[in-house]
């Protein structure tokens, strides 16, 4: 890393050059992330080094795309986000973008990861690979979503062998996460998408047609399924699911995950519901914070709620701007800035502020 100095003091330019040169021998070196024989965290194989997962969800809608529109763009802010103390990335490749039907890849999607396995392996941050992503309802493909469930799990199913066969043999890949906050039921009617925010929908449900069968049935049978997807072609790397803040819907899900990954954004004045809450995903397994951010409270709420979540939590993702750092310091400088500006800087400085204190100076 690049001594104590601001990421701000130096062009985007330049910033990419030092960064790839200063961490090109330890990204070459990356390790494989395992769970702590503890349970209470993980380590490196084989140093044995504690790893903290703290970074950001990049690029939540739209990685392939901007990679294959401006891949200069994509390798700058892996290196501003490396800057800031990132050692994770929680990433969202939409389906339809690495399959073209229901069993066969596109290999323009797949060259669009494995050139962002590269660009990850030479910064030296770790990948959190959430699957299944058909956020952008513009972009849907429609013989996905014409499947009836056996064949839309049988097509998800191929969609984790393909990418677990792709990632297998990359140091940067920290766990794939099999879904972004699913539920389990739904009815036809209903469709099988949820969580709408404009024109993006960001939570799946896993059947509308469940017949005898309860939430958990589904929910066993399906990570089980896509478990041993996965494990066809990866016995390595981890294991996880974006969980929505309903720990009882997940608990059976998490019998066959290797971590758990709940998503919690505290409210103002009400640090102590949000970890109470926490408490309740602590299945004997590390907990890592899938999503966080000042969203619904401010800054010394946020604050509160990571360093006093320590206690429960071996990992912490909150959200990387899609303006940079440095544009949006110049923003307030000038008193250009809109709340929504001022609230991303406000979540950029506070993550490189807490950083040694989350990490404890274990940052790769």
């Amino acid at each position: 890393m690049i001594c104590c100095k601001s990421p701000r003091l130096f062009s985007p330019a330049l910033l990419v050059v030092l960064l790839l040169l200063t961490t090109s021998a330890s990204a070459a070196e990356m390790e494989t992330v395992k769970v702590a024989p503890d349970k209470h965290g993980f380590v490196l194989e084989p140093s044995g080094k504690k790893y903290i997962p703290w970074g950001h969800n990049y690029a939540s809608v739209d990685i392939l795309e901007r990679l294959a529109k401006d891949p200069a763009r994509v390798e700058r802010e892996f290196a501003e986000m490396k800057a800031a103390g990132t050692t994770v990335a929680r990433i969202h490749p939409e389906l339809p973008r690495l399959l073209s039907g229901p069993d066969k890849a596109n290999p323009k999607g797949l060259a669009e990861l494995q050139q962002l396995l590269k660009i990850a392996e030479k910064t030296g941050i770790y990948l959190k690979i959430t699957g299944l992503a058909s956020y952008k309802i513009k972009d849907r493909a429609a013989w996905y979503d014409s499947l009836k469930e056996p064949e839309r799990w049988d097509a998800q199913a191929f969609f984790w062998e393909t990418v677990a066969k792709t990632c297998a043999h990359s140091p940067a890949v920290f766990a794939y996460d099999l879904v972004n906050e699913p539920a389990a039921v739904g009815k036809l009617a209903d469709g099988w998408y949820m969580g709408k925010m404009g024109e993006v929908e960001f939570c799946q449900r896993l059947s509308l047609e469940p017949g005898e069968r309860t939430s958990d049935d589904i929910f066993s049978q399906w990570t089980k399924r896509m478990v041993a997807a996965i494990r066809k072609h990866d016995q390595t790397h981890l294991i996880t699911m974006g969980m929505l803040p309903f720990p009882g819907a997940y608990k059976t899900a998490a019998e066959q995950l290797d971590f758990v990954s709940p998503h919690l954004y505290p409210k103002t004045g009400k640090v102590d519901e949000e970890l109470k809450l926490l408490q309740k995903f602590d299945w004997g397994k590390p907990i890592v914070i899938g999503e966080t951010f000042p969203l619904s409270c401010g800054v010394d709420d946020e604050r509160d709620f990571l360093l006093r979540s320590r206690e429960f939590a071996h990992g912490w993702i909150g959200h990387w701007p899609d303006e940079s750092p440095t544009e949006l310091e110049e923003l307030n400088k000038t008193g250009k800035a809109t709340i929504h500006n001022v609230i991303w800087l406000a979540w950029v400085d506070l993550f490189k502020e807490l950083g040694e204190q989350m990490t404890g100076g274990t940052s790769p």
